[in-house]
């Protein structure tokens, strides 16, 4: 296996950071980062690592505005992450001749891909993790229940995280740019010949497990895997059964 530190310059002149990890497959698999992580981030490192043993080739990057990508964090960015996702497909389907094999996402990078095949029909498989369908859902939790009241006030919520560390902010134009992303039409969208994987964990507290059940609705070619007593991040012992089910799904895929 090598390994190649790769920066890509995205549509706003914003430089991207991505590792590519090549084994001896002649294609490569992009990894997306969820909400406030990175490209080093569990999630991402584990399936990378699991992928590589199976002798797939991985390709993981941090979206612009978080870890070392140039750019601004902002909330939401959905299509703005799908567009940073085209930049490093395109870079590796024309510029290193390397066929893109899958895009894989975890929580929010889940919806990345899904919006990514919406748009763009060059990646004939696409898996899903733990994605939310309604984007209305979860904002109260995050941004508490005054929010509304918060941005028109003060023209923005700041909100502490937990676990990734740190502040953000969250402006009007932000939240909306997440309540007018929606995924019924554009997952109605997807070519019928690209196939669609959703994992979820039957105990995620961050997105209810029956998200996976109304991508399954409206998704044209797909496939709904529920793991037992797995959490959002799939920690352990659920590990290992998630990236087994993404392996056998890419190499049954070929």
């Amino acid at each position: 296996m090598t390994e190649e530190r790769i920066v890509l310059t995205n549509a706003h002149e914003e430089k991207l950071i991505g590792i590519l990890q090549k084994t001896e497959s002649d294609d490569v698999t992009i990894i997306c980062h969820g909400f406030r992580f990175s490209k080093e981030s569990k999630p991402t490192v584990d399936i990378s690592d699991a992928l590589l043993k199976a002798g797939i080739s991985t390709f993981r990057f941090d979206f612009s505005g978080n870890g070392e990508s140039e750019g601004e964090f902002k909330y939401a960015n959905y299509w703005r992450e799908v567009e940073d996702l085209r930049t490093a497909v395109v870079y590796f389907s024309n510029t290193r001749n390397i066929p893109v094999r899958a895009i894989i996402g975890h929580s929010k990078g889940g919806n990345v891909v899904v919006l990514y095949a919406s748009k763009y029909h060059d990646v004939p498989r696409v898996v899903n993790i733990a994605g939310r369908f309604d984007l209305k859902a979860g904002v109260e939790e995050r941004l508490g229940v005054d929010f509304l009241q918060k941005i028109k006030t003060d023209g923005f919520v700041e909100v502490t995280t937990t676990g990734t560390g740190g502040t953000y902010r969250v402006t009007e134009e932000s939240l909306m740019d997440r309540l007018d992303t929606k995924m019924t039409p554009a997952c109605s969208e997807i070519d019928r010949n690209c196939k669609v994987l959703t994992i979820h964990g039957s105990s995620d507290e961050v997105t209810p497990v029956a998200d996976a059940w109304e991508f399954d609705k409206v998704v044209p070619n797909h496939e709904v895997r529920i793991i037992e007593g797995a959490d959002h991040f799939f920690v352990c012992p659920h590990t290992e059964e998630l990236v087994l089910i993404i392996i056998e799904f890419l190499k049954n895929s070929v």
